[in-house]
């Protein structure tokens, strides 16, 4: 299974993918959100990680563009706990939030509970 994480934070993106690949995920990082829709649009990804403030466009941008051509999963992570983000982000079509700081474990276990179905 193939994920992406759209995250500006670079010790963010990387402590995810080594937990991830551990999980024996393949993982992409996009570290803006121009280049993050770029790729969700033009290649295959199980699911996107996919962080709310970045430079370029947001994630919720990125989201909303992206539901226009895919329906593939999303979970959202933004440092900003606030309840409208959330709502934000679920109306968009995430399928979940996690707000900033989390642990890397709850991540990785989010992603299973999202991907379980399909395995």
């Amino acid at each position: 299974m193939k994920i992406l994480i759209v995250e500006d934070e670079v010790r963010i993106s990387k402590l995810l993918k080594i937990y991830l690949e551990r999980e024996h995920y393949m993982v992409d990082i996009a570290d803006n959100g121009n280049d993050g829709l770029i790729q969700a649009l033009n290649e295959h990804y199980d699911l996107i990680i996919l962080d709310i403030l970045m430079p370029g466009k947001d994630g919720f941008k990125v989201l909303e563009e992206l539901r226009k051509e895919k329906d593939t999963p999303a979970i959202m992570l933004s440092a900003k706990a606030e309840q409208k983000d959330q709502l934000q982000s679920l109306n968009l079509g995430a399928n979940d939030f996690i707000a900033k700081p989390f642990s890397p474990g709850a991540v990785v276990s989010k992603v299973k509970e999202i991907l379980s179905p399909v395995q």
